[in-house]
């Protein structure tokens, strides 16, 4: 998913219409920004995160097949990417939202956990689903954010390239592609599903891309 610099409402100091410094947003501002629950925030900065129309597909079809297994398993909790995590005890103000995360039930959150408007501890496992717009950086930085947090198995899904990338707690990892498997491995005890089954065929993708790209009727 790709992040946006945003301004919104308080995030900036003016004097008679001219911008005098930057005020930085806090984590109980964020919850109450329209919208806001679309915007991660790092550093004080709510950064929107947008996502193309193959990345926003993948994202719909993993969820409903982790929430389908897991429900069926009563493993814990599928959680999509409105919720915010603000669990890196390093960076206290700052508010993470992966494109799926999931939570064992073992570790689902007491009140107290939510009742800030985040969840205060990390996630078993988070995935994130690139666009062609994602930074390099930006997305290794949320990667390593995410294991010094204590986050166990990390999924980076690649749709432009038809990749996974599978990141564990060690650092240890594999990149899979199609004809592999993806395996919940100790995270999620038994999953398993086709790489294919994520991604759109490459014939549905030409038609949707052929049907964002052309220009209307005049």
């Amino acid at each position: 998913m790709s992040p946006t610099v945003a301004s919104p409402p308080g995030a900036e100091n003016r004097t008679e219409g001219v911008l005098t410094g930057r005020i930085d947003v806090t984590p109980e501002a964020l919850l109450a920004m329209p919208g806001g629950e679309h915007y991660e925030l790092i550093d004080g900065v709510p950064v929107e995160k947008t996502m193309s129309l193959l990345s926003s597909r993948i994202e719909v079809t993993l969820g409903r097949i982790l929430d389908d297994y897991c429900t069926g398993k009563d493993l814990g909790w599928i959680l999509g990417p409105t919720c915010g995590y603000r669990c890196f005890p390093w960076k206290p103000g700052k508010v993470r939202r992966p494109d799926a995360s999931f939570i064992a039930r073992d570790r689902l959150p007491a009140a107290e956990h939510w009742s800030d408007g985040y969840v205060s501890i990390p996630p078993d496992l988070a995935v994130e689903v690139t666009s062609p717009s994602d930074e390099v950086y930006d997305l290794e930085l949320k990667v390593e954010e995410y294991l010094r947090a204590g986050v166990r198995l990390v999924w980076v899904i690649h749709p432009e390239i038809r990749t996974i990338q599978v990141i564990r707690t060690d650092g240890s990892g594999l990149r899979l592609r199609a004809g592999s498997e993806l395996s919940g491995e100790d995270v999620l005890p038994g999953f398993r599903c086709p790489v294919d089954a994520l991604f759109p065929s490459v014939a549905a993708e030409e038609s949707t891309a052929a049907a964002v790209e052309a220009p209307s009727a005049s």
